[in-house]
């Protein structure tokens, strides 16, 4: 009788534990814990094959360095140094542990939750007489503190209970934002990898005031008016060559040690692009992604673009690789040398290049011609969540590079 309620009791204890650790199919929701007891939400789909596609509005993220051992999962994003470390809880439905970005030594506690059905952010129904959000509205961020003090231009559609659009600064965009509208409250997210941002905001009439986190290291205010006028400044007369100097130069590594600068052979009488970039900024990845495009779909234009990154990887070893995995995974043609690694203070990039009034921004792109004069600098990037504006510079930018490659 003793064997057979042990038998039992075993087989009991058997039956009651989780299944083995999997990444369930379908829709997940996480939220990563900022300031204020705020949480960031965003929208996972994991795959039959294992991998993950990360949802911002239009934006796709695809995600397939997945690691599973025992109770434990390392999802490590694309490019970005950042990755996702934890656990597997209640039958596979939970995962909680940190998002961790180790050379800013910065950690995010997350959780990732299983079920279809899920959204973003929870809604409520909404009072079909409030205006929609869509459209302009003029902004100022850290409006009461003139050393942080910036201006954007928030551009936003509203359809159903969905909010999307983005920020545009003087130096890029604030990526493809996803939310909704309850009442008077508006929140919006993003999360690629290497921002998270969320926007928790109140509007009132043609008035909108709130907060900005990013991560759980940073938070500003920042409010702004209804404005279907509003512009910001050109963008191309940001940064420009001080006085007393007639060209650029430098002189930075490769990965093999070999010092690159534009006194070299391959840069003579071509149409250069030099780009100031950090593998870190989404921006300047979905900068050299356009290049990279550019270049593949324009074979016969005779033009050299070489990167210089501005890292902020401890070592020299961990900034090669964190430039390496760039190149790798956007499959870029052309060189990328460190101009800098431990930081990416803008104040010591531009000792680096004295030439310029500042480095306002990353990425920023110098444009120079055949006989290596300056001819425009291209502050920040706006992608294709800035819809229009994006379509714009594209047309711009390609009609410029013609121009150049045809001049004498």
């Amino acid at each position: 009788m003793k064997n057979i309620l042990l038998f039992c009791l075993v087989m009991l204890l058997f039956s009651c534990e989780e299944e083995p650790a999997q990444l369930k199919q379908g829709l997940w929701r996480a939220t990563l814990e900022v300031q204020d007891s705020e949480k960031l939400p965003f929208i996972l789909v994991a795959n039959e094959e294992g991998t993950l596609v990360v949802h911002n509005a239009e934006e796709r993220i695809f995600v397939d360095e997945i690691v599973i051992k025992g109770d434990s999962i390392r999802i490590q994003m694309p490019v970005y140094e950042g990755y996702f470390t934890g656990r597997f809880r209640q039958n596979n439905t939970v995962i909680s542990g940190d998002f961790i970005k180790p050379s800013l030594d910065r950690v995010v506690p997350f959780t990732m939750t299983y079920g279809e059905g899920q959204t973003r952010f929870k809604t409520e129904k909404r009072n079909s007489s409030q205006q929609p959000v869509s459209g302009k509205w003029e902004t100022v961020f850290s409006p009461d503190v003139d050393a942080d003090r910036y201006v954007a231009l928030g551009i936003f559609e509203e359809k159903g209970k969905v909010v999307t659009g983005t920020f545009r600064t003087t130096t890029g965009d604030y990526r493809y934002l996803e939310g909704i509208r309850n009442g008077n409250k508006l929140r919006l997210s993003t999360f690629d990898g290497a921002h998270a941002f969320l926007f928790v905001s109140e509007i009132k009439g043609d008035s909108i005031m709130g907060d900005f986190y990013s991560g759980n290291h940073w938070k500003e205010p920042f409010r702004g008016k209804r404005n279907d006028n509003y512009e910001l400044p050109d963008t191309n007369e940001l940064t420009y060559l001080k006085e007393g100097y007639d060209e650029v130069n430098f002189s930075f590594p490769d990965e093999t040690g070999q010092l690159v600068s534009l006194s070299d052979n391959r840069f003579k009488d071509k149409v250069v692009l030099v780009q100031i970039l950090g593998s870190w900024c989404p921006n300047c990845i979905e900068e050299t992604s356009f290049y990279v495009d550019f270049l593949k779909n324009n074979p016969d234009v005779d033009i050299e673009i070489v990167g210089l990154a501005f890292e902020y990887a401890p070592t020299k070893e961990k900034a090669f690789t964190s430039i390496n995995r760039l190149k790798d995974r956007l499959k870029v043609p052309y060189s990328i040398v460190l101009a800098q690694y431990g930081t990416e203070d803008k104040k010591l990039a531009n000792e680096k290049l004295p030439m310029l009034n500042h480095i306002l921004s990353y990425p920023t792109t110098i444009f120079i011609d055949k006989k290596g004069d300056v001819r425009r600098i291209h502050t920040g990037f706006n992608g294709k969540a800035t819809g229009d504006k994006y379509l714009e510079y594209k047309k711009d930018f390609e009609s410029f590079i013609e121009a150049l490659v045809l001049e004498k």
